[in-house]
C-alpha cells in the first residue's frame, strides 16, 4: 500500500496510516464478499420486481401512493449498491465495474454513473474542503460564512433559513440528480457516453410509460412528486450525517496527511443494525473514507480497529447518535445561515478551519 504524499505531513504521520492499514488487512477485512453482494442484489431485484407487479395489479387507484415510498426505498438501496460497485467493492475489473455501475445507475436509478463517479471521487480526495469537494459547494446548502456572504436574491433567503428548510431542500435531491444527469449526457463528457445516454433515456421512457398507462394524469403527477420527494429525503438523510456540521477546510489551507484528512471531517453514526441497514452501511463513514473498496459488511468490524487506533495516536474520532447528528447538522446550518443576514464582508466562519 502506497501512502499518499502530502505537503506538511511528516514521515511519522504517513506511517500512521501504514500501520492502520496493516492492522485492518491482517484482520481480513479488505477481502471481497461476493456472496454478500450476490444475496443483497438478488433481494433488491426481487423486491423491485414485486413492487412493479403490485403497481400493475392495483391499476388506477390513489392507493398507489402507498407504493411510492416503497419504490423510493428500494431504488435508494439500489443506488447504495451502485455506490459500492463504483468503489470496486463488488467487481474486480474496471470494465465490469463500469458496466454494472452504468446498468444500476443509468437504467435502474436514472442517474448518470459517469457524472456521479467523477463527483464522488473528488469528494473522497478532499472531504469538506471548499473549492475541491463538490459536496462542500452544494447549491442547496451553504457550509461556511464566506459562502453565505456571497449569496444574493432568493439564494440568500434560502441560505438564511436553510435549517428550517432542511427537509424541503432534501426533497429536491432527486430532481437535482435528474438535472445533473441530463446536463452531463447532453453537454458533458463521460467515458461511455452513448451507452449512458441510451440507458438513462430508456429508464425515463419506461418510467413515464408505466405511470401514464396505469394511472390517471392527476394520480401519475401525485405519484411522481411523492416518489421524488421521498427518494430525495431518503438519500439526503443517508449522506447528511457523514460530513455536514463537521469542520470545513479552506480553499488555501495546507493539506494534511491522508489519515487526518479523512478522519477529521467525517462522522460515524452510533446506531444499531437496523439503522445501518437503512444507511447501506455508510453510517461507518470514517472507515469507508479510509478504505473505500472495503465491503460495507466489514465496516462495523473495521470501526473497532480504527476507533482504538485513533485513541492510541490521539486522533479525534467523531461518533454521534442518529438524532444527535441531525441536531448538530441543523445547529451548524442555522449558525452559518445567519451570516447571510450580515454584510457581504463577513468574518471567517468558525467552521472554516485549516487542516488540523
Amino acid at each position: 500500500m502506497t501512502v499518499p504524499e502530502t505537503a506538511g505531513a511528516g514521515t511519522a504521520r504517513r506511517d500512521d496510516f501504514t500501520e492502520l492499514y496493516r492492522r485492518v488487512s491482517d484482520a481480513g477485512l479488505l477481502r471481497r464478499r461476493p456472496l454478500y453482494y450476490l444475496g443483497r442484489s438478488s433481494a433488491l431485484i426481487v423486491a423491485l420486481g414485486l413492487l412493479l407487479a403490485a403497481f400493475a395489479a392495483l391499476g388506477a387507484t390513489w392507493r398507489q401512493l402507498l407504493l411510492a415510498p416503497l419504490f423510493a426505498f428500494v431504488l435508494g438501496q439500489l443506488a447504495l449498491l451502485g455506490h459500492d460497485v463504483a468503489h470496486r467493492a463488488v467487481c474486480t475489473g474496471r470494465r465490469s465495474t463500469d458496466l454494472v455501475g452504468i446498468l444500476l445507475g443509468n437504467l435502474v436509478v436514472g442517474m448518470s454513473y459517469g457524472w456521479w463517479v467523477s463527483d464522488h471521487n473528488r469528494h473522497h480526495a478532499q472531504p469538506n474542503r471548499e473549492g475541491h469537494d463538490p459536496a462542500a459547494d452544494s447549491i442547496l446548502f451553504v457550509r461556511t460564512a464566506e459562502q453565505a456572504g456571497r449569496t444574493t436574491g432568493v439564494r440568500r433567503f434560502v441560505a438564511r433559513h436553510q435549517a428550517e428548510l432542511f427537509l424541503p431542500l432534501l426533497s429536491l435531491q432527486a430532481l437535482g440528480l435528474a438535472v445533473a444527469t441530463w446536463l452531463t449526457l447532453t453537454r458533458g463528457s463521460v467515458r461511455y457516453r452513448t451507452l449512458e445516454r441510451t440507458l438513462a433515456a430508456l429508464h425515463y421512457l419506461l418510467a413515464a410509460a408505466l405511470v401514464v398507462v396505469v394511472l390517471t394524469p392527476l394520480q401519475a403527477l401525485a405519484f411522481v412528486v411523492l416518489f421524488g420527494a421521498v427518494f430525495g429525503v431518503y438519500l439526503g438523510c443517508i449522506f447528511a450525517p457523514n460530513h455536514k456540521g463537521m469542520p470545513m477546510t479552506g480553499r488555501d489551507a495546507e493539506r494534511t496527511d491522508f489519515l487526518r484528512r479523512q478522519v477529521l471531517p467525517s462522522r460515524n453514526l452510533r446506531a444499531g443494525c437496523f439503522v445501518h441497514f437503512l444507511f447501506g452501511g455508510l453510517g461507518y463513514q470514517i472507515e469507508h473514507h479510509l478504505f473505500p473498496a472495503m465491503p460495507v459488511v466489514a465496516l462495523r468490524s473495521a470501526s473497532r480497529i480504527v476507533r482504538g487506533y485513533c485513541a492510541e495516536i490521539g486522533l479525534e474520532y467523531c461518533e454521534a447518535g442518529l438524532v444527535e447528528s441531525f441536531r448538530e447538522i441543523l445547529r451548524d446550518l442555522r449558525s452559518v445561515g445567519r451570516a447571510a443576514t450580515a454584510d457581504r464582508s463577513v468574518r471567517p466562519s468558525r467552521r472554516t478551519e485549516g487542516a488540523r
